[in-house]
């Protein structure tokens, strides 16, 4: 968490709020100081003052906002952050690790429990994502990769729809999610998925982010949108944390299991390996 429908909806929250806007100060917080990658701490917040925003893009589940210096600040929430936008004299959350002024009066405020979120500014935003692929909503996601991503795998499919150099964007929700609407069981081998499940299993991780995009994400614990709120979609899901529970589909008891190092939740009646 969050995964690209709760990036993408906090990108659209933020987008024309930020856009033409300029960075008056940016302050990160002592305790913070390694959401700071590319740049120390104080030499960044040097650099994005004075800045002003000219486009905010997301790939997988970083945000890239173009900097009319032609440089990119890329950020990346990582397990437990959320990126609120509020007045300047709102006080702070209890786990704020960072604000950023903006010339009209607002604030931007990155929270995150773990502590785990990073930015970096960069001239290429490809720097700052070395490991990712194709966005899973990009058309260089196609049926044809997939397939060919699974065929060249050993490991399991729910390892290969993990990977941001296959997926970029899927994380542990939606790669459950996608292997119940395609009815596979998550623990199959990558390998043995042929041409038909593999269009399935494609057509479910497009419908599964884009349902979540369509409830603005999913609050199981720390995310809120863009302006604080939190999305919905987690109420819906078939099958994450619903172990114990019937499924929907066949009314098997949902399981629960250690896949590529994630809890992974499937329904052993209906995703058949």
């Amino acid at each position: 968490m969050p995964e690209l429908p709760e990036v993408e909806t906090i990108r659209r929250d933020l987008g024309p709020l930020l856009v033409g806007r300029t960075i008056r100060c940016a302050r990160i917080h002592p305790g913070a100081e390694r959401l700071a990658v590319t740049d120390p701490p104080r030499a960044m917040e040097q650099a994005l003052a004075g800045r002003r925003v000219e486009a905010l893009d997301r790939h997988g589940k970083y945000l890239l906002a173009a900097l009319d210096d032609g440089r990119t600040w890329v950020l990346h929430l990582r397990m437990t952050g959320s990126l609120v936008h509020t007045t300047a004299d709102a006080p702070a959350h209890r786990f704020e690790r960072a604000r950023v002024d903006l010339d009209d009066g607002s604030s931007l405020r990155l929270n995150d429990m773990r502590k785990f979120g990073t930015w970096h500014l960069v001239d290429d935003p490809a720097d700052a994502m070395p490991y990712c692929g194709p966005d899973a909503l990009s058309e260089a996601f196609s049926v044809r990769w997939l397939r060919d991503a699974l065929r060249r795998r050993r490991t399991s499919v729910k390892a290969v729809l993990l990977d941001q150099q296959v997926a970029a964007g899927v994380g542990n929700i939606y790669a459950d999610e996608a292997c119940w609407i395609a009815g596979i069981d998550p623990r199959t081998s990558a390998s043995r998925i042929g041409p038909k499940r593999a269009e399935r299993l494609h057509a479910a991780v497009r419908q599964t982010l884009e349902e979540s995009l369509g409830d603005r994400g999913s609050s199981f614990s720390d995310y809120r949108d863009g302006l604080g709120a939190e999305g919905m979609h987690h109420v819906k899901v078939h099958v994450f944390r619903r172990e114990g529970q019937p499924c929907g589909r066949c009314s098997r008891t949902i399981l629960k299991a250690r896949v590529a190092g994630r809890g992974t939740h499937f329904c052993p009646g209906c995703q058949r390996r």
